[in-house]
């Protein structure tokens, strides 16, 4: 499991509350996606979740900030979103407004989650053919 007390010091520089969701949030994708990598980027302010060094590789980031926090997706606008959980304009990205502990443990979140891992799976396997 990638190292927890780097992620607590990362998500520490934000209030009480993003900080619980964010270390919520970050269990639930390290559960949901398997053998994923854990990357701090600390010039975005983010920590990102991919497979491999690539964009094309990057599943989601989690974001936060004073405001709260987001989980985004690469390649959102391809998820399907029966619930209308995706936020935002890109032509590309989508995020999700976490604001609750409901959202991270939401049939929901984990379904899409699921069709990220195997959007990305199906992106890959079709680069490889």
């Amino acid at each position: 499991m990638p190292n927890n007390k780097k992620a607590e010091e990362f998500f520490a520089a934000y209030s009480n509350e993003v900080m619980s969701l964010a270390l919520q949030l970050r269990k639930v994708l390290l559960k949901q996606l398997p053998f994923i990598i854990e990357q701090i980027d600390m010039p975005a302010k983010m920590m990102a979740y991919c497979y491999g060094q690539k964009y094309v590789d990057l599943i989601c980031v989690i974001i936060p900030s004073k405001k709260g926090l987001k989980l985004g997706f690469n390649r959102g606008v391809e998820l399907p979103d029966p619930e209308k959980l995706l936020e935002g304009t890109g032509k590309i990205s989508r995020y999700i407004n976490i604001k609750s502990d409901a959202i991270i443990h939401s049939a929901a979140l984990k379904k899409m989650l699921a069709d990220a891992f195997e959007l990305y799976h199906l992106k890959v396997k079709k680069t490889a053919e």
